[in-house]
């Protein structure tokens, strides 16, 4: 049996939500969190479970920004989002070295929740906030 850390459920959600009424986040920051809250709900409605968010690697560079379990594997999604598409897809930002970073993330959390072996994948949830917000899933994306 694998055991898998659990951190984040409706009680950090919560937690999260009144901290953000509590301080003053730059524009691009919030609509980032947004993002991040609704591609949260999107892994839960498709009956994945979310085992945290916002990774951050120790003493260094590097974050993901939810971690789920999908069925027997443990999915790394990296979640882009804009207010607007005016300088092309917010996916676009996941570039080579981006993937590198986020799979030296994933390294160091799987050795951190002793998950060496379960099978793994990297995907990508695009959204471009506004009147209609636009959402593109890449799974497998790296």
């Amino acid at each position: 049996m694998r055991r898998i850390l659990l951190g984040t459920g409706r009680w950090l959600d919560r937690q999260r939500q009144a901290a953000r009424r509590r301080r003053r986040l730059p524009a691009h920051l919030q609509v980032a969190e947004q993002g991040e809250d609704w591609a949260q709900r999107f892994v839960q409605e498709m009956g994945w479970t979310v085992v945290a968010r916002n990774y951050r690697r120790k003493g260094g560079r590097g974050e993901i920004d939810l971690v789920a379990v999908d069925g027997n594997t443990l999915v790394f999604v990296e979640v882009k989002t804009r207010s607007s598409a005016e300088f092309g897809s917010p996916e676009r930002a996941v570039h080579r070295a981006k993937e590198k970073l986020i799979s030296r993330t994933a390294e160091e959390y799987l050795r951190m929740a002793d998950l060496s072996g379960m099978p793994l994948r990297f995907d990508v949830v695009s959204l471009v906030m506004g009147d209609e917000t636009k959402v593109e899933y890449l799974r497998d994306a790296f």
